[in-house]
Protein backbone atom coordinates (compact mmCIF):
# COMPACT_ATOMS: atom_id res chain seq x y z
CA UNK A 1 0.00 0.00 0.00
CA UNK A 2 1.36 3.85 -0.71
CA UNK A 3 2.10 5.95 1.75
CA UNK A 4 -0.35 7.58 3.83
CA UNK A 5 -0.65 10.86 5.10
CA UNK A 6 -0.45 9.86 8.96
CA UNK A 7 1.66 12.75 9.98
CA UNK A 8 -1.35 14.88 9.28
CA UNK A 9 -4.03 15.39 12.17
CA UNK A 10 -7.16 14.48 10.32
CA UNK A 11 -10.01 17.22 10.58
CA UNK A 12 -13.05 15.45 12.60
CA UNK A 13 -15.68 15.71 9.93
CA UNK A 14 -14.00 13.87 7.27
CA UNK A 15 -13.06 11.42 9.80
CA UNK A 16 -16.51 10.82 10.77
CA UNK A 17 -17.07 10.47 7.26
CA UNK A 18 -14.83 7.13 7.14
CA UNK A 19 -16.69 4.84 7.92
CA UNK A 20 -19.70 6.09 5.37
CA UNK A 21 -17.20 6.38 2.23
CA UNK A 22 -15.88 2.73 3.29
CA UNK A 23 -19.45 1.04 3.68
CA UNK A 24 -20.47 2.63 0.05
CA UNK A 25 -17.40 1.82 -1.70
CA UNK A 26 -18.08 -2.52 -0.15
CA UNK A 27 -21.24 -1.82 -1.85
CA UNK A 28 -19.62 -0.64 -5.15
CA UNK A 29 -17.06 -3.28 -4.96
CA UNK A 30 -19.54 -6.30 -4.28
CA UNK A 31 -21.32 -4.23 -7.41
CA UNK A 32 -18.58 -5.18 -9.82
CA UNK A 33 -17.80 -1.38 -10.19
CA UNK A 34 -14.15 -1.14 -9.97
CA UNK A 35 -13.37 2.45 -10.96
CA UNK A 36 -15.33 5.85 -9.82
CA UNK A 37 -15.44 9.60 -10.51
CA UNK A 38 -15.84 11.53 -7.53
CA UNK A 39 -18.58 13.41 -9.26
CA UNK A 40 -20.47 9.54 -9.70
CA UNK A 41 -19.19 8.51 -6.09
CA UNK A 42 -21.17 12.29 -4.93
CA UNK A 43 -24.36 11.00 -6.68
CA UNK A 44 -24.57 7.55 -4.82
CA UNK A 45 -23.65 9.15 -1.48
CA UNK A 46 -24.66 12.43 -1.62
CA UNK A 47 -21.79 13.79 -0.43
CA UNK A 48 -20.61 16.75 -2.85
CA UNK A 49 -17.49 15.64 -4.86
CA UNK A 50 -15.51 18.53 -3.16
CA UNK A 51 -15.86 17.65 0.08
CA UNK A 52 -15.21 13.75 -1.21
CA UNK A 53 -11.63 14.92 -2.70
CA UNK A 54 -10.48 17.32 -0.16
CA UNK A 55 -11.49 14.53 2.40
CA UNK A 56 -9.20 11.79 0.28
CA UNK A 57 -6.50 14.49 0.17
CA UNK A 58 -6.19 14.24 3.81
CA UNK A 59 -4.68 10.71 3.01
CA UNK A 60 -2.57 11.08 -0.29
CA UNK A 61 -2.79 10.54 -3.85
CA UNK A 62 -5.70 8.67 -3.80
CA UNK A 63 -6.76 9.45 -7.37
CA UNK A 64 -5.87 10.58 -10.75
CA UNK A 65 -7.17 13.57 -12.76
CA UNK A 66 -9.52 12.20 -15.37
CA UNK A 67 -9.43 8.22 -14.16
CA UNK A 68 -11.06 8.66 -10.94
CA UNK A 69 -10.59 6.25 -8.01
CA UNK A 70 -9.86 2.27 -8.48
CA UNK A 71 -12.06 1.19 -5.94
CA UNK A 72 -10.86 -1.92 -4.73
CA UNK A 73 -7.62 0.34 -3.14
CA UNK A 74 -10.21 2.95 -1.93
CA UNK A 75 -11.61 -0.09 0.04
CA UNK A 76 -7.93 -1.38 0.87
CA UNK A 77 -6.99 2.22 2.18
CA UNK A 78 -10.03 2.98 4.28
CA UNK A 79 -10.12 -0.83 5.74
CA UNK A 80 -6.52 -0.09 6.98
CA UNK A 81 -7.45 3.39 8.30
CA UNK A 82 -10.70 1.94 10.38
CA UNK A 83 -8.95 -1.23 11.55
CA UNK A 84 -8.90 -1.36 15.37
CA UNK A 85 -5.59 -2.02 16.98
CA UNK A 86 -6.73 -2.02 20.65
CA UNK A 87 -9.65 -3.71 22.40
CA UNK A 88 -12.84 -1.65 22.47
CA UNK A 89 -14.76 -2.42 25.68
CA UNK A 90 -18.29 -2.40 24.56
CA UNK A 91 -21.89 -1.93 26.66
CA UNK A 92 -24.91 -3.14 25.23
CA UNK A 93 -28.28 -1.18 25.49
CA UNK A 94 -31.17 -2.70 25.61
CA UNK A 95 -31.61 -6.39 25.01
CA UNK A 96 -34.56 -6.85 22.93
CA UNK A 97 -34.21 -9.48 20.22
CA UNK A 98 -31.77 -7.29 17.83
CA UNK A 99 -29.43 -6.40 21.49
CA UNK A 100 -29.97 -10.49 22.23
CA UNK A 101 -28.40 -11.07 18.35
CA UNK A 102 -25.90 -8.45 18.68
CA UNK A 103 -24.31 -10.13 22.09
CA UNK A 104 -24.73 -13.63 21.14
CA UNK A 105 -22.58 -12.74 17.63
CA UNK A 106 -20.43 -10.17 19.75
CA UNK A 107 -17.89 -9.20 16.20
CA UNK A 108 -17.04 -12.50 16.05
CA UNK A 109 -14.50 -11.20 12.98
CA UNK A 110 -12.82 -8.83 15.07
CA UNK A 111 -11.45 -9.99 18.22
CA UNK A 112 -11.30 -6.09 19.10
CA UNK A 113 -13.75 -5.09 19.23
CA UNK A 114 -15.86 -7.09 23.03
CA UNK A 115 -19.26 -6.67 24.02
CA UNK A 116 -18.68 -6.95 27.76
CA UNK A 117 -21.97 -6.27 29.29
CA UNK A 118 -25.76 -5.47 28.56
CA UNK A 119 -28.31 -3.38 30.12
CA UNK A 120 -32.15 -3.20 29.85
CA UNK A 121 -35.07 -1.53 31.62
CA UNK A 122 -37.76 -3.91 31.86
CA UNK A 123 -37.27 -6.06 35.12
CA UNK A 124 -38.10 -9.32 33.15
CA UNK A 125 -35.19 -8.91 30.94
CA UNK A 126 -32.89 -8.15 33.80
CA UNK A 127 -30.82 -11.23 35.54
CA UNK A 128 -31.04 -13.22 32.09
CA UNK A 129 -27.99 -14.11 30.96
CA UNK A 130 -26.81 -14.04 27.58
CA UNK A 131 -23.64 -16.25 26.27
CA UNK A 132 -22.07 -15.30 29.75
CA UNK A 133 -23.46 -11.79 29.98
CA UNK A 134 -25.56 -11.06 32.90
CA UNK A 135 -28.36 -8.60 31.53
CA UNK A 136 -28.07 -5.68 34.41
CA UNK A 137 -30.69 -2.81 35.54
CA UNK A 138 -29.89 0.55 33.40
CA UNK A 139 -29.25 2.13 37.05
CA UNK A 140 -25.38 -0.42 37.30
CA UNK A 141 -24.66 1.60 33.59
CA UNK A 142 -22.30 4.18 35.40
CA UNK A 143 -20.95 2.11 38.02
CA UNK A 144 -20.28 -0.60 35.64
CA UNK A 145 -18.68 1.35 32.91
CA UNK A 146 -16.08 2.77 35.02
CA UNK A 147 -15.52 -0.99 36.59
CA UNK A 148 -14.75 -2.57 33.15
CA UNK A 149 -13.45 0.14 31.55
CA UNK A 150 -16.28 0.59 28.52
CA UNK A 151 -15.64 3.11 26.21
CA UNK A 152 -18.40 2.11 23.47
CA UNK A 153 -22.22 1.55 23.68
CA UNK A 154 -24.39 0.56 21.18
CA UNK A 155 -28.38 0.82 21.92
CA UNK A 156 -30.65 -0.62 20.06
CA UNK A 157 -33.84 0.41 22.09
CA UNK A 158 -36.64 2.28 19.97
CA UNK A 159 -36.66 5.86 18.93
CA UNK A 160 -39.52 6.47 21.67
CA UNK A 161 -37.04 5.50 24.86
CA UNK A 162 -33.78 6.54 22.31
CA UNK A 163 -33.49 9.74 24.12
CA UNK A 164 -33.97 8.86 27.72
CA UNK A 165 -31.55 5.81 27.44
CA UNK A 166 -28.99 8.06 25.07
CA UNK A 167 -29.06 10.78 28.20
CA UNK A 168 -28.13 7.47 30.84
CA UNK A 169 -25.07 6.50 28.58
CA UNK A 170 -23.59 9.95 28.57
CA UNK A 171 -24.34 10.23 32.08
CA UNK A 172 -22.05 7.10 32.65
CA UNK A 173 -19.29 9.07 30.76
CA UNK A 174 -19.35 7.47 27.27
CA UNK A 175 -18.58 9.36 24.33
CA UNK A 176 -18.80 7.07 21.26
CA UNK A 177 -22.27 5.75 20.79
CA UNK A 178 -24.12 3.28 17.87
CA UNK A 179 -27.75 4.10 17.82
CA UNK A 180 -30.01 1.46 15.81
CA UNK A 181 -32.92 3.88 16.79
CA UNK A 182 -32.87 6.57 13.18
CA UNK A 183 -34.14 9.48 15.15
CA UNK A 184 -32.02 12.09 15.92
CA UNK A 185 -31.05 12.79 19.66
CA UNK A 186 -29.26 15.93 21.45
CA UNK A 187 -25.85 15.05 22.50
CA UNK A 188 -22.96 17.44 24.13
CA UNK A 189 -20.58 18.31 21.49
CA UNK A 190 -17.78 15.89 22.82
CA UNK A 191 -20.19 12.96 21.97
CA UNK A 192 -20.21 10.68 18.59
CA UNK A 193 -23.39 9.08 17.58
CA UNK A 194 -23.40 6.83 14.38
CA UNK A 195 -27.00 5.56 13.84
CA UNK A 196 -28.12 2.62 11.91
CA UNK A 197 -31.35 3.36 10.35
CA UNK A 198 -32.15 -0.31 8.60
CA UNK A 199 -35.19 1.27 6.20
CA UNK A 200 -32.32 3.39 5.02
CA UNK A 201 -29.85 0.27 4.68
CA UNK A 202 -32.36 -1.61 2.82
CA UNK A 203 -33.20 1.10 0.53
CA UNK A 204 -29.85 1.64 -0.38
CA UNK A 205 -29.53 -1.94 -0.69
CA UNK A 206 -31.86 -2.09 -3.65
CA UNK A 207 -30.77 0.98 -4.88
CA UNK A 208 -27.62 -0.18 -5.67
CA UNK A 209 -29.24 -3.83 -6.97
CA UNK A 210 -31.13 -2.26 -9.48
CA UNK A 211 -28.25 0.58 -10.72
CA UNK A 212 -25.11 -1.67 -10.51
CA UNK A 213 -26.46 -4.93 -11.66
CA UNK A 214 -25.36 -4.48 -14.84
CA UNK A 215 -22.16 -4.05 -13.81
CA UNK A 216 -21.42 -7.00 -12.31
CA UNK A 217 -19.24 -9.31 -13.93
Amino acid sequence: MKELHKEKKMPKATARRLPLYLRYLKMLGDSGVTRIKSKEFSDVIQVPSATIRRDFSHLGELGRSGYGYDVPYLIEVFSHILNTQEEKRIALIGCGNLGKALVKNNFRRNENLNIVCAFDSEEELVGLTIDDIVIQPMGNLAEEVKKTGVTVAISTVPSQFAQEAIDKIVDAGITAILNFAPDRVTVPHNVNVQYIDLTTELQTLIYFDETFSSKRA
